[in-house]
């Protein structure tokens, strides 16, 4: 994307300038205005799973684990949101009501190998329509470095609209870790592009609760 670090960092101090104080620490959203994008064609079904550099300040993301045994236990070690071992797992089918809970309460899931047919099964309803499919992971993974990577990790998809809109940062952060998660979603995002820059309109940003300010090239 051509659009260099200055041009960025300018937008973000003008986002900070014009966005309210809130009582609450705002998520910073990029948006994207796509042209010349046939919504019926392969390249409108865009949805990256894009891990930025810097992890968002207090909003990070909730990980939950499906595993059993030893990798149950290196999960809980390493601080799992929730890790739901093959018993619970079992114990959950059919109540709808817990499944829905579950999937809204957590932004990733990673499960193991092993127990993948499982989680489909009792989970895959409530988790396909919303994008949250688990990811699998061999029981000798390092699931701690899978953690951290996964807390930093946002995913940026286009919808029925030719918009792809992705939090990519809070205010609270440095306006220069901002400014580099947002290019670093940028990068991913012109490589899915058919014509890269091309097919896009404009680029803005703006808080949960500001005005969009646009990046301009």
């Amino acid at each position: 994307m051509p659009l260099e670090q200055k041009q960025i960092l300018d937008a973000v101090k003008e986002v900070k300038e014009k966005s309210k104080k809130r009582k609450f620490n705002q998520s910073v959203e990029l948006i994207l205005n796509l042209q010349e994008i046939d919504m019926k064609s392969p390249e409108a079904k865009i949805q990256e799973v894009i891990e930025l550099p810097y992890i968002l300040e207090g909003k990070t993301n909730k990980i939950c684990v499906f595993a059993s045994g030893e990798l149950a236990l290196k999960a809980k070690r390493a601080n799992a949101d929730v890790v739901i071992e093959k018993n619970e797992l079992e114990a959950l089918a059919g109540k709808k009501k817990e499944l829905r809970k579950i999937a809204n309460n957590y932004d990733f899931f990673l499960a193991e190998a092993p127990l993948m047919m499982l989680v489909g099964k009792t989970l895959g309803p409530v988790l396909g329509p919303r994008g949250k499919m688990p990811v699998p992971v061999p029981p000798s993974a390092d699931i701690a470095n899978l953690m951290t990577k996964y807390r930093k990790t946002v995913i940026a998809r286009m919808r029925s609209q030719p918009i792809i809109q992705c939090r990519v940062a809070t205010e609270s952060m440095k306006e220069e870790e901002i400014a580099e998660n947002i290019q670093a979603v940028l990068r991913i995002l012109e490589g899915k592009l058919k014509r890269g820059i091309k097919n896009v309109r404009t680029v803005c940003i703006k808080t949960s609760m500001g005005v969009p300010v646009k990046i301009k090239p």
